[in-house]
């Protein structure tokens, strides 16, 4: 078992402080991580909690999960390895729809155009 846990359905008001504290009770916090948008600096109502051992991992799963902070009820898992993201019509694979690297360019090369001879 990791013992880096999930923590989900967050007020946005809710900081890191607010998190170490509250899981302080189960164990040893290692780290808070919350997860914020780019943009706007603004929480997006989950973080990452890395407790001291396993054992206080799970421990902070049995007390923590479910219980309610503010005005939502938490959820507190064992986090997931992030899943490989497949690539956007953007990516260096070619971009384009269907990865033919063709983008416009090839409409470009088709007949009828405006030119003089």
């Amino acid at each position: 078992m990791d013992t880096k846990l999930y923590v989900g359905n967050l007020s946005y008001s809710t900081t890191e402080d607010d998190l170490r504290s509250l899981f302080g009770q189960a164990g040893t916090v290692v780290s808070v991580s919350l997860i914020k948008d780019r943009d706007t600096g603004r929480s997006k109502g989950f973080a990452f909690v890395e407790m001291g051992s396993q054992s206080e991992a799970e421990q902070a799963i049995k007390q923590l999960n479910g219980t309610r902070v503010g005005e939502r009820e938490i959820k507190v898992n064992i986090a997931r390895p992030p899943e490989e993201r497949s690539y956007s019509r953007f990516d260096a694979r070619g971009g384009g729809r269907g990865g033919s690297g063709g983008g416009n360019r090839d409409r470009n090369r088709r007949g009828g155009g405006s030119r003089r001879y």
